[in-house]
């Protein structure tokens, strides 16, 4: 047998330390890659501390995946921040090959190993079922497909259904309409992977967990479902409830709704989306939230 492969990860958030925990106890048996596994994040300081120390010596990342120790063969590196679809500009820029996984995985319960499933999408099959062997245990579950941008995709625009579930909860309506707003928001997104992807979009990628299976669980359970509700019972700004409910970090979900606005603005498809446009004017051009439902009383589905 060569050499043993490398494995690194990159960042050192909530899901950056889960998947490092996972890896690690993964790599320390394998013949196939190298038992120690390198992390790289932006530095930070945590209580007078480096978050690297506090990660090389207690092998715990207190700020973002805090009671989950991580394997002795995880360890740090400092490094500049920094990280199209994001897997073209690192291809791009690096000349590798990408694979990409997302599903409906909760950092903090796939630490605590509860039973998950997740989706790789890789191009190369044999890259992707490699990457299947360095990740999957019994309680996280891995499906490999060929259909990556759509895979990508998926993890992406999920995050602005669920501000447009947060909004309904924040403000008192029920199941039906939350479930109205999961339903309109998964064909939006069919919608726009078919519009945006370059190859063949598969409808059956969109039932793996990257797809439907994600978008339920983000909409009932994720942070960008969390801070939406707050939004509409506070009044408070995203920015403010960033630092109070999230410990600093950024919210996916608007910021990609200004992506997308961009995107469909020069294909002049903007009224097609209703639901994504009106989380971006809810959240960036102070369309009151109140007139969220407003936005998808006339939906292209509808008609």
């Amino acid at each position: 047998m060569g050499s043993r492969k490398k494995v690194a990860v990159i960042g050192s958030g909530n899901w950056g330390s889960t998947i490092a925990k996972i890896i690690g106890s993964n790599v320390v048996n394998s013949e196939e890659f190298d038992h120690t596994v390198r992390m790289w994040v932006l530095e930070e300081i945590i209580g007078e501390r480096k978050l690297t120390e506090i990660i090389n010596t207690e092998h715990e990342n207190p700020k973002y995946l805090p009671g989950h120790k991580l394997p002795h063969n995880v360890g740090i590196d400092e490094g500049p921040s920094g990280l199209k679809l994001i897997s073209d500009i690192i291809r791009e820029e690096l000349s590798i090959d990408m694979s990409v996984l997302m599903g409906a995985n909760i950092a903090s319960e796939v630490a605590d190993g509860k039973f998950c499933e997740t989706t790789i999408g890789s191009k190369n099959k044999q890259n992707g079922m490699l990457l299947k062997n360095l990740m999957q245990t019994p309680n996280f579950r891995i499906a490999v497909v060929e259909d990556a941008d759509t895979v990508e995709i998926c993890g992406a625009l999920k995050n602005i259904v669920a501000v447009g579930a947060g909004f309904c909860d924040g403000m008192g309506y029920g199941d039906n309409t939350k479930a109205a707003v999961i339903r309109l928001g998964l064909m939006e997104m069919i919608a726009f992977a078919k519009l945006f992807c370059r190859g063949a979009v598969q409808s059956a990628t969109f039932l793996e967990s990257c797809g439907v299976a994600d978008l339920i669980t983000t909409c009932y359970g994720g942070r960008n479902r969390r801070v939406a509700e707050a939004f509409a019972r506070s009044g408070k700004s995203i920015e403010e409830l960033e630092k109070e409910l999230l410990n600093g970090q950024k919210l996916q979900g608007p910021q990609t709704a200004a992506e997308l606005y961009r995107i469909l603005q020069t294909q002049n498809s903007i009224d097609k989306f209703p639901l994504f446009m009106g989380v971006y004017q809810v959240c960036y051009e102070g369309k009151p939230v109140h007139d969220f439902i407003a936005c998808l009383q006339s939906h292209p589905e509808h008609l």
